[in-house]
């Protein structure tokens, strides 16, 4: 049987977990301190979670979105099907070496997205594009960490919060959409969608696709 092989190690900017990306065969799994965060046999919630941001904003002329956390690019690569040819994705990524795995080990699982010249690549904090944003993007993927608790950066906490959420709508055009990813549900967080001023839903989808795999959860929150 084979054995993973060790990639790449990466810890990020502010945080004491380290990533390590692994491979054994065709298959590839990133993990955070030893346990799994994602693997390349497992992305159909990923791409649901584009697919319920872009679709309602599809024929927005000139339409920008924001994917916050790279991954192993599937995110990315669904939101640049369902988006115009004159559009602009930028998707935010503060670990570097994501970003190098993507270029050198994982491109090919999602067809090479990074190479879309629809796409700027921002290595920077989610969070500090939207604190700096007003009335500036159509769609946003939130797929940073596990969920609204999060458990790979402590500030990741803040996009989950009233105030970071209040922060993501207003950096929402009209009609906007936000969609969060998480590993499993929340009975709060709904609530909170809806307090912060966002038409909120909540959507299980199997991690692969189709009907196999686990559940995630994924909210979808439109500014009216």
């Amino acid at each position: 049987m084979l054995r993973w092989e060790l990639l790449g190690r990466a810890t990020p900017p502010g945080s004491d977990k380290e990533l390590s990306l692994h491979r054994r065969g065709e298959d590839y799994i990133i993990r955070v301190d030893g346990l799994d965060l994602m693997t390349s046999r497992q992305h159909g919630s990923e791409e649901t979670l584009a697919a319920l941001a872009c679709d309602p904003i599809t024929d927005r002329a000139k339409a920008r979105v924001l994917v916050g956390g790279l991954g192993m690019g599937f995110t990315l690569a669904e939101a640049l099907r369902r988006v115009g040819p004159d559009a602009t994705v930028e998707i935010a990524e503060l670990v570097p070496e994501v970003v190098a795995w993507n270029r050198e080990y994982l491109g090919h699982l999602a067809n090479h997205p990074l190479d879309d010249p629809r796409v700027v690549v921002q290595q920077t904090d989610i969070a500090a594009l939207i604190r700096n944003s007003l009335d500036h993007y159509d769609a946003i993927m939130n797929d940073v960490d596990n969920g609204p608790q999060g458990i790979i950066l402590d500030s990741n906490n803040w996009l989950y919060s009233h105030a970071g959420l209040k922060a993501t709508r207003k950096a929402l055009r009209p009609g906007g959409v936000l969609t969060v990813w998480s590993v499993g549900p929340d009975a709060t967080f709904t609530k909170r969608l809806s307090k912060a001023g966002f038409e909120a839903r909540e959507v299980v989808v199997r991690a692969r696709a189709g009907k196999k795999g686990q559940r995630h959860t994924l909210w979808v929150g439109q500014r009216p």
